[in-house]
């Protein structure tokens, strides 16, 4: 855990999406546990019906900027959004951004459609994420024909086509792909997938982005590893790309749940972590 001037934490959410709890409890928790700095990124509104993103998008913009002047002199509190890149549904961010004045963005992929087509509703998307795995393997079964390298190479091409068309502020855990993976269709370090996160992350390096190391799926017991994998942490060195701890607390007791991550990226070195958005 870092010095207490230095908790924070950017990946935020509440119950305004799939969190379990209210904004302000998640600024008490912080604030009594030496949190010195607190950014909101409830996932983004998305064009059909579904269970984890923001519908009151104003109230959430609201309540966040009236915690933030009432905390203002306890704890630094920032507005953002986790945007859900969607090719054909949520590509470009900028009319949610002007819309709440965002102080910082997350760029994330969570949701994949089969490439060249125009997604109509969630059943036309493989969701990658959840608590479930079953759900991952009929997705890729159902859209990719069970063809784990096209569906994994439309995750990182989609991560690649989000970052240059919206440059976000934070990368959001760039190789969740792996998560119910469970090393069961491909292995990390296999060529042909190395090739592919390298190629997002040499990216995030060119347009000077912001990379999360995220705690969640090894706390919530659904992956052994950081997002990204130290593999892939160790290979970022080369870049100097600025990272950032984030534990996507999803309930109060989520933001201390850094892991070891901090300690781990000082005993390699790492030569840029950061612990506020700049």
């Amino acid at each position: 855990m870092p010095a207490l001037q230095q908790m924070t934490n950017y990946h935020t959410h509440s119950t305004y999406c799939d969190g379990k709890a209210s904004p302000r409890e998640m600024v008490d928790f912080a604030v009594a546990h030496g949190f010195t700095a607190l950014g909101f990124s409830g996932h983004s509104p998305l064009p059909f019906e579904n269970t984890y993103s923001i519908t009151d998008y104003d109230g959430y913009c609201r309540e966040v900027r009236a915690l933030q002047k009432e905390y203002q002199d306890r704890i630094a509190i920032s507005l953002g959004l986790e945007f859900d890149y969607v090719p054909g549904m949520l590509e470009d961010f900028s009319p949610l951004i002007e819309q709440g004045h965002l102080d910082y963005t997350i760029g994330s992929v969570h949701l994949i459609p089969v490439p060249g087509t125009t997604p109509r509703d969630g059943n036309d998307l493989w969701m990658i994420d959840g608590p479930h795995y079953e759900r991952y393997d009929e997705g890729l079964n159902r859209l990719f024909g069970g063809d784990i390298r096209a569906g994994v190479r439309a995750y990182f091409h989609q991560q690649n086509a989000m970052l240059e068309r919206n440059r976000p502020t934070i990368l959001g855990h760039p190789d969740k792909i792996a998560m119910h993976n469970r090393s069961r269709y491909f292995k990390e370090d296999e060529p042909w997938y190395e090739e592919l996160a390298l190629e997002t992350l040499a990216l995030a390096h060119e347009l000077d982005i912001i990379v999360e190391v995220n705690t969640r799926g090894i706390y919530k017991g659904r992956h052994p590893d950081y997002y990204p994998s130290r593999r892939l942490i160790k290979a970022m060195q080369q870049w100097r790309i600025p990272v950032i701890v984030s534990t996507d607390a999803h309930a109060p007791e989520d933001l201390l749940r850094t892991e070891g991550a901090y300690e781990y990226l000082a005993a390699i070195h790492y030569p840029e972590v950061l612990y506020t958005i700049r």
